[in-house]
C-alpha cells in the first residue's frame, strides 16, 4: 500500500502544471500570476496540449543578450528567447522576458506595457506548442494567433478590458 502511495504521487507530481515566476537582474513583480496561469492553460488546451513545468524568467536587456550571445550564438538584444523542452504534447520551457525591451517595444508600438507582456508571453507559449517565426507565412500566423489568445484573456480570466 505504501509503494502504490509514493507511485501515485509520483504520478501526479509530474503532471502537475508549474508555472513559475523568476527575475534576473531587476526588480521588477508581476502581478495577477493566478489569472496568467489559467490563461496559459486556454492557450494549451485550445492547442491541444497541457502545462507541464514552464518557468518565466523576467530580466533586463543585459541579461538576455547574454543568455543570447551564451546559448544561441546570437549577439543582439531580443524581447524573448524561449527554451523548449516539451515532451508529447505537455508544454516544458523557460521563457526568458527582458522587461526593457518589452517597455521600449509598448511605447513604439503604441500599447500599453501589460498588453505588450501579455503579447510576449503568449508568443513564447505559442513557440512551446510549435508555431514559429522565421518567414514571413510564419510571422503572419504567429501574429494571428497571439492577436486571438489575447482576445481571449480577459473573457478566460475574468476581467474587463
Amino acid at each position: 500500500m505504501h509503494f502504490s502511495l509514493l507511485a501515485f504521487n509520483f504520478a501526479c507530481e509530474k503532471y502537475a502544471i508549474m508555472i513559475r515566476y523568476f527575475t534576473e537582474d531587476i526588480s521588477f513583480v508581476f502581478k495577477g500570476k493566478l489569472l496568467n496561469n489559467k490563461w496559459i492553460k486556454f492557450v494549451a488546451e485550445s492547442e491541444v496540449r497541457r502545462v507541464g513545468d514552464i518557468n518565466i524568467i523576467f530580466c533586463s536587456d543585459n541579461y538576455i543578450l547574454d543568455v543570447n550571445v551564451k546559448y544561441l550564438q546570437h549577439d543582439y538584444f531580443t524581447d524573448i528567447i524561449t527554451f523548449d523542452y516539451c515532451e508529447d504534447n505537455i508544454l516544458s520551457g523557460d521563457l526568458f522576458i527582458s522587461i526593457d525591451s518589452v517597455k521600449d517595444n509598448a511605447l513604439f508600438y503604441g500599447t500599453s506595457f501589460a498588453e505588450e507582456l501579455n503579447r510576449v508571453i503568449v508568443h513564447g507559449v505559442l513557440h512551446l506548442i510549435g508555431y514559429d517565426d522565421h518567414t514571413d507565412s510564419e510571422q503572419k500566423i504567429m501574429r494571428s494567433k497571439e492577436d486571438y489568445y489575447l482576445s481571449q484573456r480577459p473573457l478566460v480570466c475574468g476581467i474587463s478590458r
